[in-house]
């Protein structure tokens, strides 16, 4: 048996070759940033329903930095939006990659100017828009914007990813020359054991603390099982200029001194990210907020970055002796070390609770609708990745769909009946999931056909909640009548306390104006750079509507000289 020196003398020829690898880049790349780079994100690592598609760059807790283009190219798609990516640009690169830059602030002088007369045009700030190649040409180095916070970003920084332009398929921009300064070790925190069970899924059964021998190798005690045998990490990586705990870059587990199960993110598929689920111990996750990440291949799923054949599932046969080694790696090649043995037993298949009377077995072959005098819910075929026992029932105006401790894998359809015929109260009633304080939360919802309808991937219990308040609609730096000539920007907050806002609409003496909202303090803003006006009177407008359609107006007049 091959001894843990003679293995990590391996792991260290190994890494070297892939090191090189790595460096292999096929031209010089501008860093986006001109500061040290420092991570709160790596690429692949995972997120809550996602895998990260890029690098998350700190902007030392400041927005404006200027942004530059990494490589040669042109502008091939502006995004602007209040959520997800906010502000962000596409550059398509004659070396088949397309770089991207979000959460921006503002983009540079001429893609502001191309954006903001789009959207006047559009009467509307967000947009999506598709340059032609000779419109928006970008030299490398160039400036074109500046380090924000919009979208769905939580602090400043910069969301920075490579794509293939064929594929789209995200790669990993430490592949293309992005300098990050690392020499720390992944950090391992514990060890999990899974077993197979008689549904034939396998569920976490027992965990291990490590015990932390050197700088880089983590052992635990002897470990006694038998059957069908998965292993998972609590683990995160830190590099030198960041304390963030953030993702891997390589797991790979040997067993008896044999490549046995590993995986590496270098680049991935969008489509890969409806399956995370399945790479983590939902449940867990779900019930404490802890990933642990698995060492074996999901269930029902195949993950592009998985290319070997063999699942990471040990069948540990009584009387055998197996030593595991789980090796964790950054792209720099620091790698932590668990060591552990592990002896095969006599062992009996676990049981999970076989109680029917009050569960449906639902199969990933069958589709099923359930109807509870006439809230209905429809399971189509490969809703699940395997079959499970749930407590599905409903009742006046409640359906419970179990727990959410099970991920779903498509989207299940919900109706419910609408008691009433009057056309507000239908305009005002939503599908809602309650949380595990019983209070509701939103869900899209449409009437159709006398029922209100929704879909769902998320477990839980859903009932029919009304939203009766119009949003509310204040001025944040101005009273109305007030002379504004001194300010820059006209600032007004918008809020709904239940179903959220769905749409605004601004308006200047009659005219549609470009108000900049941000959803996560609720304000709308105003650059009175935007236009002129004669006139020292100005008549503002702005109507605010929330999911319910409940509408908010707000009228008054302000004066300003340019």
């Amino acid at each position: 048996m091959p001894t843990f020196k003679a293995l990590a003398i391996s792991f260290v020829g190994f890494f070297c070759v892939l090191t090189l690898e790595a460096q292999m880049y096929e031209e010089p790349i501008t860093p986006p940033l001109k500061i040290p780079i420092a991570l709160s994100g790596t690429f692949a690592e995972l997120r809550s329903s996602h895998f990260h598609a890029g690098l998350d760059i700190k902007t030392q807790g400041r927005q404006g930095l200027s942004v530059y283009g990494v490589w040669e190219g042109y502008i091939s798609r502006i995004l602007v939006s209040t959520s997800g990516y906010g502000k962000a640009l596409y550059v398509t690169h004659p070396n088949g990659l397309v770089s991207v830059y979000a959460h921006l602030k503002k983009f540079a002088p001429k893609i502001e100017a191309y954006v903001k007369k789009l959207q006047y045009e559009k009467e509307s700030f967000t947009l999506q828009k598709f340059p032609k190649g000779d419109e928006i040409k970008i030299e490398q180095g160039e400036l074109i914007g500046f380090s924000g916070n919009t979208g769905g970003s939580f602090g400043p920084h910069l969301h920075f990813e490579l794509r293939e332009a064929d594929s789209q398929r995200p790669v990993n921009p430490l592949l293309h020359g992005i300098k990050v300064e690392d020499q720390i070790k992944p950090q391992l925190r514990k060890l999990f054991m899974f077993a197979k069970t008689d549904d034939d899924s396998l569920q976490m059964v027992k965990e291990f603390v490590l015990n932390k021998l050197n700088d880089s190798l983590y052992v635990t005690p002897l470990i006694k099982a038998g059957g069908q045998l998965g292993f998972g990490l609590q683990l995160f990586d830190r590099q030198d200029r960041s304390w963030n705990k953030n993702g891997i870059y390589k797991i790979r587990l040997r067993v008896n001194g044999q490549d046995f199960f590993d995986y590496r993110f270098d680049d991935f598929s969008f489509q890969d990210s409806k399956a995370i689920s399945q790479l983590i111990d939902y449940k867990t996750y779900m019930d404490e907020g802890t990933r642990i990440q698995k060492v074996f291949d999901p269930l029902f799923e195949d993950l592009s970055f998985i290319k070997q054949t063999t699942n990471g599932i040990l069948n540990a046969a009584p009387g055998k002796s197996y030593q595991l080694v789980f090796e964790v790696s950054d792209f720099q090649g620091n790698t932590s070390y668990i060591e552990t043995y592990l002896e095969g037993i006599e062992t009996e298949i676990a049981t999970t609770d076989t109680n029917t009377n009050d569960r449906s077995l639902i199969v990933p072959e069958k589709d099923y609708l359930f109807d509870f005098e006439g809230i209905e819910v429809y399971f189509p075929k490969k809703s699940l990745y395997r079959p499970h026992l749930l407590k599905i029932n409903g009742k006046k105006d409640t359906l419970f769909l179990d727990r959410n401790r099970l991920p779903l894998r498509t989207a299940l359809d919900l109706q419910f009946p609408a008691a009433t015929q009057d056309s507000l109260e239908q305009k005002q009633s939503f599908i809602a999931l309650l949380n595990k304080k019983n209070k509701p939360s939103y869900v899209y919802t449409y009437y159709k056909e006398g029922s209100w309808r929704a879909k769902t991937k998320i477990l839980g219990t859903y009932t029919i909640a009304r939203d009766t308040l119009a949003p509310e609609i204040k001025p944040l730096n101005f009273k109305p009548g007030q002379w504004l000539s001194n300010y820059r920007f006209l600032k007004v907050k918008i809020g709904d306390d239940f179903s959220g806002i769905r749409s605004y609409k601004t308006y200047i003496n009659g005219k549609w104006a470009r108000f900049e909202y941000e959803p996560k303090d609720g304000t709308l803003i105003y650059d009175f750079e935007d236009q002129k006006f004669e006139a020292a009177e100005h008549q503002l407008l702005i109507i605010v509507e929330d999911n319910s359609k409940n509408s908010s107006r707000y009228e008054t007049v302000f004066y300003r000289k340019y």
